[in-house]
């Protein structure tokens, strides 16, 4: 190992390219330095998104954000890499895209201004709100299943779950710390609650 940063991704296409719409003549001509699995190598964007349409998972991920949290980025690629049916920001608008390492362009991602009007379109969607968080009463993510349809919602970094959005939840679990920290980040907590519905709702990825 020499220290050189390898590049990432592919060159130009060799050869006749494909006559195919999925792929992009921009990449075929330039190559594709994406952070995309191989498949995906030279489509375009807009057929990269259908093709994760086809097949998302029944859960959502829902993360408040009253004070402009930086864990946000961290929760959409993981949401993107266990293909979460959505992301849902509840609070400000605004959020920090660079954890996001711009997955966030194949992931559907849906703003809502209050923890009450989100619960309001999760009510009519019939789809649980479970919170994740290491709150007195909460259950050991550990010993259940989550629900195969539900959101999985997450606070803020040090506060975590607000006071409302805990009433709005339909369950809460915790996940089992051992060390001195009060918390794991949200970012973290996220990726574990999503592996948690994988293992228990996903077959094999695709090859």
């Amino acid at each position: 190992m020499t220290g050189e940063q390898l590049d990432v991704g592919v060159g130009p296409w060799l050869g006749e390219p494909p006559e195919d719409p999925r792929y992009d003549p921009e990449l075929l001509a330039e190559g594709d330095r994406r952070n995309v699995v191989d498949r995906y190598r030279y489509w375009r964007r807009e057929a990269v998104v259908a093709d994760l349409d086809r097949r998302r998972h029944g859960f959502h991920v829902a993360i408040e954000n009253w004070q402009h949290d930086f864990n946000i980025g961290t929760v959409v690629r993981n949401a993107n890499a266990f293909l979460a049916a959505e992301v849902h920001i509840v609070g400000r608008r605004r959020w920090n895209r660079r954890g996001a390492m711009v997955t966030d362009r194949y992931q559907h991602v849906r703003h809502h201004e209050s923890i009450e009007q989100f619960a309001h379109w999760a009510a009519g969607e019939a789809l649980p709100l479970v919170g994740i968080d290491n709150l007195p009463g909460s259950r050991p993510l550990e010993t259940t299943t989550l629900p195969q349809r539900c959101v999985l919602l997450f606070g803020q970094e040090g506060p975590g779950l607000s006071d409302a959005a805990r009433d709005a939840c339909d369950q809460l679990f915790s996940i089992a710390q051992y060390g001195s920290t009060r918390s794991i980040n949200a970012g973290v907590a996220s990726g574990i609650a999503m592996h948690s519905w994988i293992r228990a709702h996903a077959g094999p990825p695709p090859d």
